[in-house]
Formats: structure tokens, C-alpha cells, sequence
């Protein structure tokens, strides 16, 4: 642990760094034309750069004016406000778990299917590959007008999207996994005279653990995008996406960047936590190296 610390801070601080390069760039046009109309020529350098990155609404925010925006919006307001960043993320959080539910179910349904079936893999899974070559921002917002004309609103809808994009890495992940067990031992299964349902729990699904944990980590950070598309057709009422949307209306630039971090470190936490469930699952199983 303490070996891979070094290099890990060191890569933040080259991002950093190369963050504050870019913003003081990017920001720096308006700068000097800001110079300009107030009369003021030849400023110094060390006075551009600190004005570039100090604006109210810049191109690129600088990390400090994002760090300063997600304490104000985390530590500083109250979990019931609409200006938490908790508020947004915990009802981001609602929707992303339920497609993710929804959807590592219906992936592990589809590849016990397929596995067993081929007529199923040979029709189902051109289909499953297809779909996601939809562009999700274009189907979104169709599922979100369906289901409210329907009169289905609220988490439901957001969540359906999270789950049209979760299914698909634990289908392909789990119909690997599920043929990962050789052929002797498949053979010593029909040796035993066991029933497709008796290989499946006690050999198939055993193997096909690694492969689940794998997945799902792919699909609960899909799940993520799928919930924060999912709130941007609604009008910005809460969630991150709504934050998101909100600040681009209004030329928020620190308060978009503080959403996008939070998000990162919320798919960052909910893989972190699949990690730590894979590890303790596998050691029970005495699969754990």
C-alpha cells in the first residue's frame, strides 16, 4: 500500500498542475480583454495570473474554485437544502442503485438463458450487442415521455435508463463466466448425473463470480451516467444532473465542474464497494488468491 502512494500523489499533482496550466490559459483571453476595456495595459504577469484564476464565471475553473464550491456545497448547507451537493447526489444515489439492481438481474437472467440455449444466443445476443449502439441521449429523453404519459414518474423512469445501460456489461460479463468451466469438468458433472439446474449452482454460477464482480463494477458506474442522463430531460428539479443543467443555464462553470467531481467520487465510492463485497465473497469461497 505504502508503495503505490508515492506514485499515485504524484500523478494528482501532475494533473493539478496541469489543470492550473490550462485554466490560466483558457482564462486568460477574457482577461485581457477585461484589461482592456477597464484601461489597463501591460499588466503584469503574476497579476494575470492570479485574476485568471480568480473569476467569477471562468472557461475553466481552477481546482482551488472547484474545492471551494464542493466544501460550500457539502460541509456548508444543510443535507435538506437544494443547494447540497448531498441532496442532489443522494437522490442521484436512489436512482443509480435501483438500475443497478434492475439491471445486474436482468443481465444474470439473460446470460443463464443464453448459456443454456442455443437459440437464444444465436437470436438474443446480436440484439443485446445492438442495443447499446443507441445513443442513450437520444433515448432518454423518448423513455422519460413515455412513462409520464403513462403516468409513471419520478425514480422509476431514471432508473429504467440506468438499467438499459447496466444490463449490458453483467450479460456479457456473466454469459463468459458461465462458460468458464472446462470441459472435464462439465464432463464429471454429467458423470454425476447432474441436471442442467445442479451444474449451474454448483459449478457454473461458483465459476462465473469473478467474472459477475467484474462486471458489475463496469455497470454500476454505467448505472451512474445512466441516472445523471436520465434527469437532464426533467427540467432541472434535483439530482446531478440537474445540477449540471442548471449551471450551464447560467454560465456556472465551478458549480458544473463541482457536480462532475462529486460524481467521480461517488462512482468511485460504489466501485470501491463492490470491491471490498468481491473480496470478502471470493474468500468465503475459498477463491481468493
Amino acid at each position: 500500500m505504502q508503495g503505490t502512494a508515492g506514485p499515485v500523489l504524484v500523478v494528482v499533482a501532475a494533473i493539478i498542475a496541469v489543470w492550473y496550466l490550462a485554466a490560466v490559459m483558457l482564462n486568460a483571453p477574457f482577461q485581457r480583454d477585461m484589461y482592456k476595456r477597464g484601461g489597463i495595459e501591460d499588466a503584469p504577469l503574476a497579476q494575470l495570473v492570479a485574476d485568471t484564476l480568480s473569476q467569477d464565471r471562468p472557461v475553466l475553473p481552477a481546482p482551488h474554485q472547484v474545492a471551494v464550491e464542493l466544501w460550500d456545497t457539502t460541509a456548508n448547507k444543510a443535507v435538506t437544502s437544494k443547494r447540497s451537493l448531498v441532496y442532489h447526489g443522494g437522490i442521484t444515489l436512489s436512482s443509480t442503485l435501483l438500475g443497478f439492481v434492475l439491471g445486474t438481474a436482468l443481465g444474470i437472467g439473460l446470460a443463464i438463458l443464453v448459456v443454456h440455449s442455443r437459440v437464444l444466443d444465436k437470436s438474443l445476443m446480436p440484439w443485446v450487442i445492438s442495443s447499446q449502439t443507441i445513443p442513450i441521449l437520444a433515448i432518454a429523453p423518448m423513455i422519460i415521455v413515455v412513462l409520464n404519459a403513462i403516468g409513471i414518474s419520478g425514480l422509476l423512469p431514471k432508473a429504467m435508463i440506468s438499467t438499459y445501460l447496466s444490463f449490458f456489461p453483467v450479460t456479457v460479463g456473466m454469459v463468459k463466466g458461465l462458460r468458464s468451466p472446462e470441459a472435464i469438468q462439465m464432463d464429471l458433472m454429467k458423470t454425476y448425473s447432474a441436471s442442467p439446474a445442479q451444474a449451474l449452482w454448483k459449478l457454473r454460477l461458483p465459476s462465473a463470480m469473478p467474472y459477475l464482480f467484474a462486471s458489475m463494477k463496469v455497470g454500476v458506474a454505467a448505472s451512474l451516467v445512466g441516472a445523471i442522463v436520465g434527469e437532464l430531460p426533467t427540467g432541472a428539479v434535483a439530482g446531478l444532473g440537474a445540477r449540471l443543467l442548471s449551471g450551464s443555464y447560467y454560465g456556472q462553470t465551478v458549480q458544473i465542474w463541482s457536480a462532475l467531481i462529486a460524481a467521480a467520487v461517488l462512482a468511485a465510492t460504489l466501485v470501491a464497494l463492490i470491491g471490498v463485497a468481491e473480496r470478502l465473497a471470493l474468500k468465503r469461497m475459498g477463491m481468493r488468491r
